[in-house]
């Protein structure tokens, strides 16, 4: 098998669901012969690692360990899916206090064994958060953290696929941005359905306004829906779409969705959101992101929650008060 590099690329959080499923999408990917599965719970990471073995894959090493240590030792990527997840009736913001101190934790043991490493990919909710927590004390570039915010994008795309009976090749460029939460951002400016701009089929029969505000929410909520359905939080969707943003940043295909990646500009300061971005193997990069009158406000708004969920976190002393942050990476501006 070709792979897209030979180096390293660690899961974090490897025994549960996302986790086994991002390592054996990675396998199937090619993305590298060189994988480690860490996990703290041993049994389950290794019946993971036997599962792999198992599959009869060729010219891959999977290893495994539940030494931080060890795990990220070397590791050029990491994908870490190792927070606590979702449970029915809880929103994202409900795992706040739990997973931000683990992505502190997890921060300081990038900074200490592989301060080297060239990207990392943040999938424990708040992503928004954890992924910011994880770059101030990483001590890395804003370039080389983002969290996985295009899942929000997939569903809005899935959702108009549905409503207007196509397939989901036939509905292209959706996009949501800002907060990865019930507070983001659904444009409608972006997309298109056969071809058609979607502003321009908003108000008609085709799609009433009523139809559109129904299918923003359920965009909104779709991580819920999944919950309600199957019982438990997506892990299929997020292990698939997570290991596309590591493909991109190893050299394999440039990622197609919006990232979660460090904004501070003009408007949007010292957060991580929802943005549309060039994620390659020189790393996340922003790019010009437009919108209607009525979607730049409902990207404000997304950005004030996140605000909220950022001071809370510094509240609890996990962060330091924002004039602080350079301090902590040299990095943040």
């Amino acid at each position: 098998m070709n792979f897209v590099t030979n180096e390293k690329l660690t899961i974090i959080g490897a025994a549960g669901m996302i986790g086994s499923n991002m390592a054996q999408t990675a396998i199937m990917m090619g993305l590298t012969p060189n994988i480690c599965l860490y996990d703290p719970y041993a049994p389950g990471l290794e019946g993971v690692a036997e599962e792999l073995y198992h599959c009869g894959f060729e010219g891959v090493n999977v290893t495994f360990t539940s030494d931080i240590k060890e795990a990220l030792t070397g590791a050029k990527y990491i994908v870490n899916s190792g927070g606590a997840a979702r449970k029915a009736g809880m929103t994202r913001e409900d795992l706040l206090k739990g997973n931000a101190l683990i992505a502190e934790e997890f921060g300081k043991n990038v900074k200490e064994y592989c301060p080297d490493v060239k990207h990392i990919v943040i999938i424990f909710n708040p992503a928004d958060i954890t992924g910011l927590i994880t770059l101030l004390y990483s001590g890395l570039k804003p370039s080389q953290v983002t969290t996985l915010a295009g899942l929000d994008s997939t569903r809005l795309r899935s959702e108009l696929a549905k409503h207007f009976g196509v397939a989901l090749d036939e509905v292209e460029n959706c996009r949501t941005y800002g907060g990865h939460g019930e507070q983001m951002a659904v444009y409608a400016s972006t997309a298109k359905v056969q071809g058609k701009p979607l502003t321009e089929i908003i108000g008609t029969e085709a799609l009433t306004a009523e139809q559109w505000a129904e299918i923003q929410e359920k965009v909104t909520k779709g991580g819920a829906n999944i919950i309600n359905l199957r019982g438990r939080s997506s892990f299929q969707s997020p292990s698939y779409v997570s290991i596309e943003m590591i493909a991109a940043a190893m050299g394999g295909k440039p990622f197609r969705w919006p990232a979660g990646t460090y904004v501070s500009n003009e408007k949007f300061d010292h957060i991580m959101m929802a943005w549309e971005t060039s994620l390659t193997a020189e790393g996340c990069q922003l790019k010009e992101l437009k919108g209607t009158p009525e979607e730049e406000a409902a990207l404000a708004k997304s950005y004030e929650h996140l605000c909220a969920l950022r001071d809370e976190v510094i509240a609890l002393g996990v962060l330091p008060p924002v004039a602080e942050w350079n301090a902590l990476n040299p990095n943040i501006k």
